[in-house]
């Protein structure tokens, strides 16, 4: 089918919609557009069916009376209202839905396509969108597709849960089992979210931060300014009075609870009235000059099993391998964070493993360079310089690693120099569900990480054209086809660690391991005599540098742009598929002078 993508931006969940209908044979175009533009956007497609898979505007009551449009609402059946998630987070809520309903004039009160529960484990808001939300979203959507598909799509009055493959009409929300059910849910505001230090318990405070961890943060007092407090995670050991400031760790600080403690990893200022959009930053670079002398408390790179604390980068071992895996918070990998990964990782290669894992966390497993940190610095040419260095640095030690096998687990999604860097290990390993954004055009980069080098040697040059050309997201199960993958494991988010760490034990005790570990280290010598590594990184940041260092490049206005979260005045035209023509060979509505206009472009 012609199916059109409405989304308020091209979010992780709507490039996962994206990807999977594609692959399924749909043509699919994006339109982030609203109102008048929107209207405008539909009535020059003409698609068959509209999917919303993230909408924080009203549908225009042109588009939903024109087209059928399916939103996606991330609680289960019944649930109404804007802050659906957030509420189910901050009240503890185990178990949770997503819903697809068709638009009407009434927000959320449509004919219902397909509803799919899910486990809400005690996670960060993002993180579930991402993981549990997103696998029931798209499980939900696909299955409304297909009935939609079936064209048997006329409402019919049936049982709630009732989902025979026959039984493909949506169920009107007017009937009295389903109205019994409604729950309106208002939008959750800041006197909702904000942490009482001096009542509210640790589990308290986490589910509040856990509500609000990405957006929008929970407005806080401290030293004597007003910030939004984003993520949250238990400490098991230090203690003080409540509110105080105990710590700081890796550029996030820990602060006391009335009976525990809490650690925060990033603050965003809040706008005062005519100032510039503010963005988060790591709380120890955030609070600059205002935060007190404070002692870093260290922690082990091999925490004992019951420690509960936070740390971004962890290792444990199973027999012959070793497991190192990282969570950086939005995927974002800074200088620093580079430079402690890449300790890690030597640390890592001195233990007597045959096989090394790196990742195999839940959700992000690297976006490339820290944006917003490099916005926030004095230069941000130089920091961005920096910033490439260290993460090529830390490539560059996994390319000639030749003592063992490395794995990149990926259980949560990967663009840019993250995915890039993935592509340096011997196997890729991707949770089903994985999106995966191999390429740099969107930001104005030429890019680094030694991908003119991983990525043609994967996938061969004519693939490596389109993927970083074309600049679209790609699925685990088209990654697999192209050779950018080998593995894709099907399994809950929380799970994913757990069956990369038996999978690669499989992998260390395979008779063959050995040689294939020689055959490595012989193919880099031989690489090295033909064409040395450093010869494709000098290339690389040859043209870099001329970006980095040269302010009338696009990619500084882009990176503001993408940390100042400006709003998107059109949509890209690479989310645009060519118009259907019609057997005159031009788009249906459009004069012959602009399809000839079209052609010749």
């Amino acid at each position: 089918m012609e199916i059109l993508l409405v989304a308020s931006a091209f979010n992780s969940l709507t490039q996962r919609v994206f990807a999977a209908l594609r692959d399924r044979g749909h043509t699919v175009g994006v339109e982030l557009a609203s109102g008048a533009a929107l209207v405008a956007a539909v009535r020059e497609r003409s698609p068959e069916l509209i999917v919303a898979p993230m909408l924080k505007t009203a549908v225009p009551d042109e588009v939903w009376t024109t087209v059928p449009c399916l939103i996606v609402h991330p609680g289960p059946l019944g649930d109404r209202g804007p802050s659906s998630l957030d509420r189910a987070v901050q009240d503890g809520c185990s178990t949770w839905g997503v819903t697809v309903l068709q638009a009407e004039a009434e927000m959320d009160a449509g004919p219902v396509w397909a509803t799919v529960d899910c486990p809400l484990p005690p996670r960060g808001k993002s993180d579930l969108y991402r993981n549990e939300i997103a696998d029931a979203a798209l499980e939900a959507v696909l299955l409304a597709v297909e009935r939609f598909a079936s064209r048997a799509h006329e409402p019919a009055a049936r049982e709630p849960g009732a989902h025979e493959h026959g039984d493909r009409g949506p169920l009107s929300q007017h009937l009295p089992e389903i109205r019994r059910r409604v729950v309106t849910r208002p939008f959750l505001r800041q006197p909702e979210r904000r942490i009482d230090w001096s009542a509210d318990s640790t589990a308290d405070v986490l589910r509040k931060l856990r509500a609000a961890d990405s957006q929008p943060g929970v407005l806080d007092d401290l030293l004597d300014g007003e910030w939004f407090l984003h993520g949250g995670h238990e400490e098991d050991r230090l203690r003080g009075r409540p509110g105080e400031l105990l710590a700081t760790r890796h550029g996030a600080v820990c602060r006391a609870t009335v009976d525990g403690a809490v650690w925060i990893p990033q603050l965003r200022p809040r706008r005062t009235p005519g100032a510039q959009s503010t963005f988060a930053l790591p709380a120890t670079l955030a609070l600059g000059a205002r935060l007190p002398q404070l002692h870093e408390e260290p922690v082990e790179l091999e925490l004992p099993a019951d420690r509960r604390t936070w740390t971004d980068i962890r290792y444990r071992e199973h027999g012959e391998v070793g497991m190192l895996s990282f969570s950086f918070a939005g995927g974002a990998m800074g200088t620093s964070q580079c430079r402690r990964l890449l300790d890690a990782y030597r640390e890592a290669c001195s233990r007597p493993t045959s096989v090394l894992v790196l990742g195999g966390q839940r959700d992000f497993f690297g976006n490339g360079i820290h944006l917003n940190v490099i916005e926030a610095a004095a230069d941000p040419g130089l920091e961005s310089w920096a910033n490439i260095n260290a993460i090529d640095d830390l490539v560059e030690a996994v390319l000639t690693t030749t003592d063992r096998l490395v794995v990149a687990a990926l259980g949560g999604n990967a663009a840019a120099g993250g995915a890039m860097l993935a592509l340096a290990a011997d196997e890729v390993w991707c949770r089903d569900g994985v999106v995966l954004n191999p390429h740099y055009r969107l930001m104005g980069l030429t890019g680094s990480e030694f991908w003119t080098l991983t990525l043609p040697r994967r996938v061969g040059l004519q693939a490596t054209h389109a993927l970083v050309t074309q600049a679209l997201p790609v699925s685990v199960e088209r990654a697999v086809a192209l050779g950018l993958v080998e593995r894709a494991i099907v399994c809950p988010a929380d799970e994913f660690g757990a069956h990369a760490a038996h999978l690669a034990e499989h992998l260390a005790a395979m008779p063959g391991t050995p040689a294939r570990i020689a055959r490595k280290k012989a193919a880099l010598e031989r690489q090295e005599a033909e064409r040395p590594l450093r010869v494709f990184r000098e290339a690389e940041l040859e043209r870099m540098h001329t970006i980095f260092f040269d302010p009338e490049q696009p990619y500084h206005a882009l990176r503001r742009a993408f940390v100042h979260k400006h709003a998107v005045l059109a949509t890209p035209e690479h989310l645009r598929p060519p118009l259907p023509r019609t057997p005159q060979g031009r788009p249906p509505g459009q004069s012959v002078a602009r399809s000839a206009v079209h052609t010749s472009l």
